[in-house]
């Protein structure tokens, strides 16, 4: 039983609860190092207050989940199984009376959770959700070296969308080049779809990347991210594409401003809610409020968007290991978008900025 796992099982022990269930992958891998996308098939892990946990997962993964690293029982099924009937005999196996069951109720599907209601039909269905969160909060030094990797590689993929940038060229054309020079250097797997946006489409804050060509006087932006042996970075950075106009420059300099006065906020004992409002207020008295309609940052890890959120509301203190993105952004239609983006780690006394690909506005 490692170490992670047996901090759930004392919580089960002091909360009376004699099953763990884990079915979100990202959580799976936490806990066993197994990293699986086992698409509408059944994945989890069941953990006990005493007894040793098992992984449920694919048939056809068992040697994938021993490769992990997973040293205890694996119970694996077939297209044809049901994988609950396993699970049941596993656990009667165990001996346990279950009365009550943790459960990631974000996670799991109706269909399932009435799946395990039937086998437990006496118990009580709690959250697991707060537990798990608080335990994948802080990183430890393995999962900061990883991460480390994986901003250096998202600082590279920018550097490699900048030099591909031309005119005439479109955004997907420099999306592609940015993922192919990526997966020269072994990179599997993006954190999430990459962004490259130019001019008017920068202003979504979420656009879809397509055929539209680059022009002189845009500014172009990249949010992208690279996983490493599971773990995600995230970065955005705006470059301008030869000279813009004064409004552009305006903007894209007071969202540098938010963003570098939220740097300096960062340390352990700030509240998420007074990060965010340093650089919200920055925007807001520079007339563009309405224009920055999304959070500041997320916690970031195995998954990309993490605990915690950094909103104007949420009181969490920031703590030491903690690792979040800062993102502040002004979109304006028509006009133009900017955000710009870093990826820290939470230091005894400060942050280590993990993204380093410069800031300052750059022109093309």
């Amino acid at each position: 039983m490692n170490e992670r796992i047996k901090k759930v099982s004392s919580w089960m022990k002091d909360s009376d609860i004699q099953l763990c269930f884990i079915t979100n992958p990202d959580n799976v891998f936490y806990f066993s190092k197994f990293l699986s996308e086992p698409h509408e098939r059944l994945l989890a892990i069941a953990i006990f207050q005493e007894q040793e946990p098992f992984l449920i997962c694919p048939g056809m993964e068992i040697e994938d989940a021993k490769r992990s690293g997973w040293s205890g029982e694996i119970i694996g099924h077939s297209d044809i199984d049901r994988p609950w009937d396993l699970i049941q005999k596993a656990i009667s196996d165990r001996n346990i009376s279950i009365n009550k069951v943790a459960i990631e109720k974000e996670h799991m599907n109706v269909e399932r959770y009435e799946a395990i209601i039937n086998l437990f039909p006496q118990a009580t269905f709690v959250s697991a959700e707060d537990k798990v969160r608080t335990l994948r909060l802080v990183k430890d030094e393995s999962e900061l070296k990883t991460l480390r990797e994986a901003c250096a590689l998202a600082d590279y993929a920018i550097e490699i969308g900048v030099q591909e940038i031309k005119e005439g060229k479109t955004e997907l054309d420099v999306l592609a080049a940015i993922e192919y020079a990526l997966k020269k250097k072994g990179v599997n797997e993006m954190s999430f779809s990459t962004m490259v946006l130019t001019g008017a489409n920068a202003a979504s804050p979420h656009g879809t990347p397509g055929l539209t060509k680059i022009q002189k006087g845009d500014l172009v932006l990249f949010d992208l991210g690279v996983v490493v042996d599971g773990y995600c970075s995230d970065i955005t950075r705006t470059v301008a594409f030869g000279e813009i106009n004064d409004r552009q420059r305006e903007i894209y300099e007071t969202v540098l401003k938010a963003e570098l006065a939220a740097l300096e906020a960062s340390k352990p004992g700030a509240t998420c809610a007074e990060v965010d409002l340093t650089a919200r207020n920055i925007i807001r008295e520079a007339g563009y409020g309405e224009f920055f309609p999304h959070r500041l940052g997320h916690g970031l890890g195995i998954s990309v968007h993490e605990f915690p959120s950094l909103t104007e509301t949420n009181q969490l203190l920031l703590q030491e290991g903690m690792v979040y993105t800062i993102e502040p952004g002004i979109y304006v239609p028509n006009v133009a978008g900017v955000r710009i983006e870093d990826d820290v780690y939470v230091t005894k006394d400060g942050i280590e900025i993990l993204t380093k690909f410069p800031k300052e506005l750059l022109t093309i």
